[in-house]
C-alpha cells in the first residue's frame, strides 16, 4: 500500500484529531484512520456523503477506481501495477460564508432545534456558515473526517453487577464444532452446505430498546458551495501514487498526468450547475467526492422534479468498458426493498457513465460516531444496544439481496443512513452476483473477510463485514486495519466484551476466520442478534428479574417449579418443522424403551429422528446408543450443534461436569442469543466449581426471560450460599414472583437458608413466617419450626437480653421462646412415625418447658 508523503509524522505519535486516542502507524491513525499530521477535523455535517471504496481489478485485467474512507484491500485477480491504496481522508478546510449564522442563532437545518455555539450547531453539528441552511465546505471527504457523509443515499438486581475478567465464558474449554471438528475427525463433510430454514422468518419485535430519530436533511442544503478535493486525497486512479500535490508553497494541479505511470487524472467536477444529463436530469451541484469521482445532486425533469443522485461509473473513459459496465449493473435497477436505496437508471453524458439513484437525506453511522467524538472530546462509541438496533433493522435488506443471489461486498458504518427512525442501506456500487468470478470486487481494509482474495465473495463474507461493523461501532477498535486485521480483541482485553458476554460470542461467530463457521444467513444472524439485544438491555437495566417471556425457535421453555438438579430439567430442543420426519415423530409414544424401538424402525433416519433417538436412549439408560448416534450426526455434519447439546446432557448424566461444560460452551458459541445453552453451561460450571462464570450466566438468564427466572434464581442462590453470601442468596430466592408455579419451592429454599444461616432473630422470624407458604411437607415444616425456636432460644439466653422481635406468636424472651419450642417439639413428635424418636422429642419438650407454680 502507498502512503501519502505530504502529511506524515513518525510512527507512534499521538493522533491530533480531537477526542481521538489513537497513535500513528504507517502514516495513519490506528483508531480514526486520519492521515498523520492532518489538521483537526471540523465538526461533521449531518448533510454528508458516504465513503467510497476500492475495487480490485477483475480477472480480465481491467483496473478498479480508487478512493476510500480507509486503506483498501489488495486487488482480487491479476494485479495491474502497484496496489491502489488511497489513504484515509485529510480534513477539508471550512470556507466561511459572509452570511454565516451569528453566535447564538438558530440552526437552519430542517428539523433541527439547535443553536450556534463556537461556530457549530450544538445539536446536529452543522457549521455556522450555512447558505440558507447549507453547510459550506470545500472538498467533503470520504474518510473518518468527512464533512459530507450522510445526505447521499447510494453513495459510499439479581445481585451485584456481572463480573468481568474471570467470568468470561470464552476462557472455558469448548467442544470441537464446525471446521475444527472436521479437521480433527477427518469428517467427510469439509464445507458447510446449509442450515435449518426455521430462522428465515424471524423478525424483530418492537419495544426492546429505542434509538433517537435523526432529522431529515433537505437536498439543497447538502450541496457544496466550493467543491474541491483536498490534496491529501488525490491519488492516481491506476497506480495509486500521490498526484496533484503542491510544492514550495504552491497549490497542486487538479488535473494532469501521473508522474509514475502517465495515467491522466482530474479532480475537477465534470458536471456543472444547470447541465442536463441524458436530456432528463438537471444538475444542481456537487454533494461529495467518492472513489469513482464526483457525486452530484440533480432534479429529474421527467418525474415531478424529484431529487436524484448521479454517481460515476467505473472505466467511464473507455466506451466499450462503459457499455459493458452499464450492461452488467442494470440488474441493480431491479432491486426493490424499503431499506435499500433505489437505483432508477443508468445514463451516459459526454462519454461518461452515471448511476441515477434515489436521494435520501439523513445521517450515516460514521457521521454519528464522529459527532459523538467531537461532542464529548473523546472517543465515544455507540452503546451496544443502539448499535445492535441499527444492524437489526438493516439485516432484512441483506437477506433480500442474498435471496436474489447478490452479495453487497463492502458494508461498513459509512453505508448505513439514518433518516428519522428508519435506516437505509446505501452505495450499491460494490454489489455483485455471488457467481460472478470476473467483475471487480469492492472492499475496505478492516472490514473485508480474509478469504475474499482467494475464494471470492459470498454470503459468509457479507456476514463478516457486519460483525466487523458491530465491533467498530461499539468500542475503540484500535488496530482494526493492522494488528486486528483478521481477528478481534480477546474478551478479557475489552470492557465491552467482558460486560456483554453474549455480544462477544455473536461477534466472534460472525467474524470467524473460517467462513463455514459463520452464520449461514442474515436471518440466522438476525434471530440470534435479537436475543443478544434482549440480554444487553437486561444487563443495562440492572438488578431485578425479567417480567416478559420470549419464545425461542430452537428450544422449548424450561421446566418450571423445579431446580436443575439433573439434565432432565433443562430445556428441550424444539423439532425443526422443515425436517421431513417431523410429522411422523409426533406419533411416537410410550416408555423410553418403547419409543427407542419405534424410532429404530423410522421410515427414514433424518436428522430429527437421530436426535430423538439420542435423547430417548439417554432417558432409557443406553448411553452407548446416545454416543454412537451423536457421533454419527457430527461425522455427517460437524456443524450440528444439537448433537453436541445432547452430548452435554449425557455428560451431566454420567457426572462429567467438565465434559458437559465443554459441550454446552460450544453450543453457546453457535447460538449466542439463546438462553438455554447459558442455563445449561451455568449448571455445569456450578458443578465444576467455576462459580463466577455460573453466577454471571444465571444472572443473564434471570434478567432476560421470565420463564428462566425460577431455575436461574435457584442456581444463583446455591452458588451464593456456597460462598457464604447469604444476602445474595436471599435476594436470588426473592426473584421468583408469587404468580410463578415455582414460588412455593423458592419460599421453601428461603426458609431453609435463613434457618441454617442463623444470623439472628430477625432472620429466624422471617424463616418461620415463610414456612406458611412453602411446598415443604408437614413433617419438614415441623422440623424447621423446632430448629428455629431452638436457635432463637439459644441466642437470647447467650446474650442475656430480651429481643424486641417476635418469633411467630411468641415474644423474644427466654420464657416465651421455651413455650414456642415446647409446642414445636410436640407437633414434631406427632408427625414422627418412629416410636423411639417420638419419645425423645416429648422428653425434650418436657425439659424445655418453663417452670410454673401450681
Amino acid at each position: 500500500m502507498t502512503s501519502p508523503t505530504s502529511t506524515t509524522t513518525g510512527t507512534g505519535a499521538r493522533c491530533t484529531q480531537p477526542g481521538c486516542t489513537g497513535t500513528i502507524s504507517d502514516g495513519y491513525c490506528d483508531v480514526c484512520g486520519m492521515a498523520a499530521g492532518s489538521a483537526p477535523a471540523p465538526t461533521a455535517s449531518p448533510a454528508a456523503a458516504s465513503a467510497g471504496t476500492q475495487a480490485g481489478p477483475p480477472a480480465s485485467g481491467t483496473t478498479g477506481s480508487s478512493a476510500a474512507s480507509l486503506p483498501t484491500v489488495p486487488p482480487v485477480g491479476p494485479p495491474v501495477g502497484p496496489p491502489v491504496t488511497p489513504p484515509p481522508g485529510v480534513p477539508a478546510p471550512v470556507v466561511f460564508d459572509p452570511n454565516a449564522i451569528p453566535e447564538g442563532g438558530r440552526c437552519r437545518q430542517p428539523g433541527c432545534t439547535g443553536t450556534i455555539e463556537a461556530g457549530y450547531c450544538n445539536v446536529c453539528g452543522t457549521p455556522a456558515d450555512q447558505r440558507a441552511g447549507v453547510p459550506v465546505t470545500a472538498g467533503s471527504g470520504d474518510g473518518p473526517d468527512s464533512t459530507a457523509t450522510a445526505a447521499v443515499a447510494g453513495v459510499a438486581g439479581v445481585g451485584p453487577e456481572l463480573s468481568t475478567r474471570s467470568a468470561a465464558s470464552s476462557n472455558l474449554a469448548s467442544a470441537a464444532l464446525g471446521s475444527k471438528r472436521a479437521r480433527e475427525s477427518g469428517s467427510i463433510a469439509t464445507r458447510r452446505t446449509g442450515g435449518s430454514q426455521r430462522l428465515r422468518s424471524a423478525r424483530l419485535g418492537g419495544g426492546i430498546t429505542t434509538v433517537r430519530p435523526a432529522p431529515q436533511i433537505d437536498a439543497e442544503r447538502a450541496l457544496l458551495t466550493n467543491p474541491s478535493v483536498p490534496e491529501g486525497k488525490r491519488f492516481c486512479p491506476k497506480c495509486g501514487e500521490p498526484v496533484g500535490r503542491g510544492r514550495d508553497g504552491k497549490p497542486g494541479r487538479t488535473s494532469g498526468f501521473c508522474a509514475n505511470c502517465r495515467q491522466p487524472f482530474s479532480f475537477e467536477p465534470k458536471l456543472r450547475q444547470g447541465d442536463l444529463v441524458a436530456g432528463q436530469y438537471e444538475v444542481a451541484g456537487c454533494l461529495a467526492h467518492g472513489g469513482l469521482g464526483w457525486i452530484y445532486l440533480a432534479r429529474d425533469k421527467n418525474v415531478s422534479d424529484r431529487w436524484v443522485v448521479l454517481k460515476g461509473l467505473l472505466n467511464s473513459a473507455d466506451p466499450d468498458a462503459l457499455a459493458a459496465a452499464i450492461a452488467e449493473q442494470r440488474f441493480l435497477a431491479q432491486v426493490s426493498h424499503p431499506s435499500i436505496v433505489e437505483i432508477y437508471n443508468f445514463v451516459t453524458h459526454d462519454d461518461a457513465g452515471y448511476i441515477v439513484m434515489e436521494y435520501v437525506g439523513g445521517t450515516s453511522l460514521k457521521s454519528i460516531l464522529k459527532q459523538r467524538m467531537q461532542t464529548t472530546g473523546r472517543y465515544d462509541p455507540l452503546p451496544v444496544d443502539q448499535a445492535l438496533a441499527y444492524l437489526l433493522e438493516i439485516l432484512p435488506s441483506f437477506q433480500y439481496l442474498h435471496d436474489l443471489g447478490l452479495v453487497y461486498c463492502d458494508f461498513k458504518p459509512d453505508n448505513i443512513i439514518q433518516v428519522g427512525d428508519e435506516v437505509k442501506l446505501i452505495d450499491l456500487g460494490g454489489v455483485r452476483r455471488a457467481d460472478d468470478d470476473d467483475s471487480a470486487i469492492f472492499g475496505t481494509v478492516g472490514y473485508q473477510a480474509p478469504e475474499v482474495a482467494e475464494l471470492g465473495v459470498s454470503v459468509a463474507s457479507d456476514i463478516y463485514t457486519i460483525g466487523r461493523t458491530l465491533v467498530v461501532l461499539t468500542m475503540e477498535f484500535r488496530g482494526y486495519q493492522s494488528t486486528y486485521l483478521n481477528t478481534i480483541p480477546a474478551q478479557d482485553s475489552s470492557p465491552v466484551f467482558q460486560r456483554y458476554d453474549s455480544f462477544y460470542r455473536l461477534v466472534a461467530k460472525a467474524c470467524a476466520p473460517n467462513r463455514d463457521d459463520r452464520f449461514v444467513s442474515a436471518d440466522e444472524l438476525r434471530s440470534q442478534m435479537v436475543g443478544v439485544l434482549r440480554e444487553v438491555v437486561a444487563i443495562d437495566r440492572g438488578s431485578g428479574a425479567a417480567t416478559s417471556t420470549v419464545s425461542s425457535l430452537l428450544f422449548e421453555s424450561p421446566t418450571t417449579g423445579t431446580e436443575p438438579d439433573d439434565w432432565r430439567t433443562l430445556p428441550n430442543l424444539r423439532r425443526d418443522p422443515h425436517d421431513p420426519q417431523t410429522g411422523w415423530l409426533q406419533t411416537v409414544a410410550g416408555t423410553p424403551g418403547e419409543r427407542l424401538a419405534t424410532l429404530d424402525r423410522a421410515p427414514a433416519k433424518s436428522t430429527e429422528v437421530l436426535l430423538e433417538m439420542a435423547r430417548t436412549a439417554l432417558e432409557a439408560g443406553k448411553r452407548d446408543v446416545t454416543d454412537k448416534t451423536t457421533t454419527a450426526l457430527l461425522a455427517a455434519d460437524p456443524w450440528e450443534w444439537r448433537a453436541v447439546w445432547i452430548q452435554g446432557l449425557a455428560a451431566l448424566e454420567r457426572g462429567d461436569a467438565r465434559g458437559a461444560q465443554a459441550a454446552f460452551n460450544a453450543v453457546y458459541g453457535q447460538v449466542p442469543g439463546e438462553l438455554a445453552p447459558k442455563l445449561a453451561l451455568a449448571h455445569s460450571c456450578e458443578k465444576a466449581g467455576d462459580d463466577t462464570v455460573a453466577e454471571n450466566l444465571y444472572t443473564a438468564c434471570a434478567r432476560t426471560d421470565a420463564t428462566y427466572v425460577p431455575m436461574a434464581a435457584f442456581g444463583l442462590a446455591r452458588v451464593r450460599g456456597t460462598r457464604g453470601d447469604i444476602d445474595g442468596a436471599v435476594s436470588a430466592y426473592r426473584l421468583v414472583p408469587p404468580q410463578s408455579s415455582a414460588y412455593r419451592t423458592a419460599r421453601a429454599g428461603l426458609a431453609e437458608l435463613l434457618t441454617t444461616a442463623n444470623r439472628g432473630l430477625p432472620d429466624l422470624a422471617e424463616a418461620l413466617r415463610t414456612l406458611d407458604d412453602t411446598s415443604l411437607t408437614a413433617r419438614r415444616k415441623a422440623e424447621l419450626t423446632a430448629q428455629i425456636y431452638r436457635e432463637a432460644l439459644a441466642g437470647v439466653e447467650t446474650s442475656g437480653n430480651k429481643a424486641d422481635v417476635r418469633i411467630g406468636e411468641h415474644a423474644g424472651t427466654p420464657t416465651n421462646l421455651r413455650l414456642g419450642l415446647e409446642s414445636a417439639l410436640r407437633e414434631l413428635a406427632r408427625r414422627t412415625p418412629d416410636l423411639g424418636e417420638r419419645v425423645a422429642l416429648v422428653d425434650e419438650a418436657n425439659t424445655v418447658r418453663p417452670w410454673s407454680i401450681w
